[in-house]
């Protein structure tokens, strides 16, 4: 006789080799058989709420460059690529025409600071957005716009160095989103022989899982050293793992800053022992910093603004913008860094290599930097003529940046209002799973792993949280979510989180969904209890 325990163990150990985020889709199939219950996802990470100003703003400015493109011709259906004469002015009388329409407060806003405050000269900076949002040509110069860049910056001093100036001047590649940042920088650190297979890489876990996948690719195959968090410490790293990085076999050390899964921000004496054992013991120690969450923790300070030259810092305006879809990231890297002298000393057969490869793009490759082999590497390095991202991306990516700046100037009501939405849900998630709610300045809150044999511990005992751990696949607690309850979560495990824990979203949900799957989690641990008794 077939045993169905037995049947769905067999069928969890088939997809626990899978990622979470594959396993996902295999969870949520399972979730829509129950056609009693409504299914709540909260297992992906794109908010449900979206900035809506400066995208009024982009609408409003693309009239604007309409309006400029029919200047230059005015055929029924043509227009023709807009010139600079005088366009300074026009489009100020274009903000005075249009008053009170959304968006042009912002645009209005958005350009005196770019004039008072950033030294932008204006007329250049007019002619760059209202050139670039009609998109009618490739990205010139390829790795930013010139303004853009000075915009797109200012914005990171704001957000990842506590409003402080990032330490000297960096520069910038605008990307089709943080995964695309992500792939290029690894495809580059091999390329520019940085990195090689069998190198050995840290990783600041939990982590966002394909930074655990990726070093195990046959085009890499890093060998990895985890920096473990601990969650008895509110997820910090402990000294003792932060020593590790000593080790001079350890080329880098990549992490997720607030961390993905759980959500918190690194404590300031962490960061200075970080910075403290790069200046003293490890100055060629590569750092990369996925920052996506930063702006979710108040006074959020990046490791790029205590280790500027071994820092590559990655941010994405995904999240705090409500732009998953817009695929809007950036790379930052000091024009004074370690990666480019660490090329510099490579030896003649590796230089004559990379002569070779950058050749075709510059007449001197010796010189050019790493973030600019980074936007050749992205195409290919043949079709670098063609690369950088969509001009009009890099125009929503700079309103965005701006829309953060004026936040700043009437005191972050943005700012604080998406930080309180995701608060709430974990307050009220919190609540629903009839647990103390946890308290921490450093957490951003997007996310919350719960640790299940943690929680049945504490409520159960020790005995009841060892059968569940041992007499249940990893997966099971988030497959019998979705059977039973019709709840989606991912499996914090494959996040290198405590097995069995379990990753809520609080970005994708409204608000009354986490209070059902905080009593789901709790209702759902009871029936394992009572099958148990």
């Amino acid at each position: 006789m077939n045993d169905p325990t037995q049947n769905v163990r067999k069928q969890e150990k088939k997809y626990e080799s899978l990622s979470p985020f594959e396993l996902k889709n295999k969870l949520i199939e399972l979730a829509q058989t129950n056609h009693e219950k409504m299914m709540l996802n909260a297992g992906r990470g794109n908010p449900n709420w979206l900035a809506d100003i400066p995208r009024h703003a982009f609408c409003q400015l693309h009239l604007f460059a309409l309006g400029e493109a029919k200047r230059i011709r005015n055929d029924v259906g043509f227009g023709g690529s807009p010139n600079g004469n005088d366009m300074g002015q026009r489009f100020d009388d274009f903000l005075t025409a249009n008053a009170g329409i959304e968006g042009i407060e912002m645009l209005h806003e958005a350009v005196l600071l770019c004039r008072n405050e950033l030294g932008i000269d204006y007329d250049a900076l007019i002619f760059e957005i209202t050139d670039a949002i009609l998109g009618d040509h490739y990205p010139s110069p390829d790795r930013m716009l010139s303004s853009c860049e000075v915009i797109v910056q200012a914005y990171l001093d704001l957000e990842m160095c506590a409003g402080h100036p990032l330490p000297g001047k960096f520069n910038l590649f605008a990307t089709e989103g943080g995964t695309a940042a992500m792939s290029y920088i690894f495809n580059s650190l091999m390329e520019n022989k940085l990195l090689h297979k069998g190198d050995h890489i840290a990783l600041g876990t939990p982590i966002f899982t394909p930074y655990l996948e990726i070093p195990h690719l046959n085009d890499y195959e890093f060998v990895e050293l985890e920096i473990e968090q601990s969650e008895d410490a509110m997820w910090q790293y402990p000294d003792s793992e932060i020593d590790k990085l000593k080790d001079p076999n350890v080329k880098a050390f990549f992490l997720v800053h607030p961390a993905n899964p759980t959500s918190v921000a690194m404590h300031p004496e962490t960061m200075q022992k970080l910075a403290d054992l790069v200046t003293n013991d490890r100055p060629d120690l590569i750092l990369l910093t996925d920052d996506v969450y930063g702006t979710f923790v108040n006074n959020f300070r990046s490791l790029v603004s205590i280790c500027p030259r071994n820092t590559i810092l990655v941010y994405s305006f995904s999240k705090y913008f409500g732009a998953t879809g817009w695929r809007l990231g950036v790379i930052g890297i000091h024009e004074d860094n370690v990666f480019d002298e660490k090329i510099a000393a490579l030896g003649d057969a590796d230089l004559k290599l990379l002569r070779k490869r950058y050749s075709t793009v510059v007449l001197e490759p010796d010189e050019m930097k790493l973030i600019d082999r980074m936007v050749a590497d992205s195409r290919g390095v043949a079709l670098n003529h063609t690369a950088g991202l969509s001009t009009p991306q890099q125009v929503m990516m700079v309103l965005f940046s701006l829309a953060g700046l004026v936040d700043a100037k009437h005191g972050f009501p943005y700012k604080k209002a998406t930080q309180g939405i995701v608060r709430q849900r974990y307050e009220t998630l919190f609540a629903a799973l009839g647990e103390a709610c946890p308290e921490d300045d450093y957490s951003a809150f997007y996310y919350v792993d719960i640790d299940i044999p943690k929680l049945a511990r504490s409520r159960y005992g020790d005995a009841f949280a060892e059968y569940l751990f041992n007499e249940h696949e990893s997966i099971d607690f988030v497959w019998q979510l979705a059977v039973k309850k019709s709840i989606v979560l991912m499996d914090g495990g494959g996040f290198d989180a405590p097995k069995m824990s379990v990753r809520v979203s609080l970005a994708n949900l409204p608000d009354e969904a986490y209070q059902e799957i905080g009593k789901g989690i709790s209702d759902l641990l009871a029936e394992y209890h009572q099958d148990w008794q």
